[in-house]
């Protein structure tokens, strides 16, 4: 199992290495999230991502934001000092499996990796399925009660982050920022978010009695179980 350890601080990245691979595991170190980037989506495959939160330049949580609009789905664990409920939503929402507070104990942490890697490979990384719903991301294909959908590009981009984001009410902002990679939200944007969204529900839920895409008046979308009607 390969695991890749992304983390600023010299002595605990040295530490994480030492333990780990003691335990058996194959580990790479990278010093920054840019760094931990380049490994993820050049190097040949991970297991597992250990990601520090508070990293030089870009964040862990813009480097998680952008892994995850990729396509990448390798499992990812965050540790960080930051200890507050809206911290581990902001993770737990941007894409991360699983959030470990500083200082924590180390068999806890080969805990949580355990639980981690036993459900990738129960599950396969390039599958995103609810209920019904599935997309294949290496084929970039999406399906409904195995019927193929005919999207566009964006419809596909906007169904993937939704469909990462399932059961949690994604907003403008976080569509204007994740999917249009627009730092600002603007009115006649929000108008081509609201049209797309339309033109999604209609080739996803259209067809099919159960719908999956709700609308949240006042606060944005929801991709969830199926309701009738």
């Amino acid at each position: 199992m390969r695991i890749l350890v992304v983390e600023d601080e010299i002595k605990i990245a040295d530490a994480l290495k030492k333990g780990l691979e003691a335990e058996g595991y194959q580990v790479k170190t990278a010093l920054s999230g840019e760094e931990g980037y380049f490994c993820l989506t050049t190097e040949e495959e991970y297991d597992l991502m250990l990601l520090d939160l508070m990293l030089p330049g870009r964040d862990g949580i813009e480097i998680l934001r952008t892994i995850r609009k990729k396509g990448v789905l390798t499992p990812i664990l965050l540790l960080t000092g930051r200890d507050t409920v809206e911290d581990r939503v902001l993770g737990l929402d941007s894409g991360a499996d699983d959030y470990l507070v500083k200082p924590f104990a180390f068999p806890e942490l080969l805990a949580r990796i355990r639980l981690l890697l036993r459900r990738g490979q129960q599950e396969p990384q390039h599958l995103l399925k609810l209920a019904d719903l599935e997309i294949n991301l290496l084929v970039h294909r999406a399906t409904r009660s195995e019927q193929i959908l005919d999207l566009t590009a964006k419809e596909f981009d906007l169904l993937v982050y939704l469909l990462r984001h399932q059961g949690h009410v994604v907003s403008r902002e976080m569509l204007a920022q994740d999917v249009w990679q627009s730092r600002e939200r603007s009115t006649p944007l929000d108008n081509v978010i609201d049209v797309n969204i339309a033109r999604l529900r209609r080739k996803v839920d259209g067809p099919f009695e159960a719908k999956l895409i709700r609308t949240m008046r006042g606060v944005g979308f929801c991709l969830g179980e199926a309701v009738n009607g």
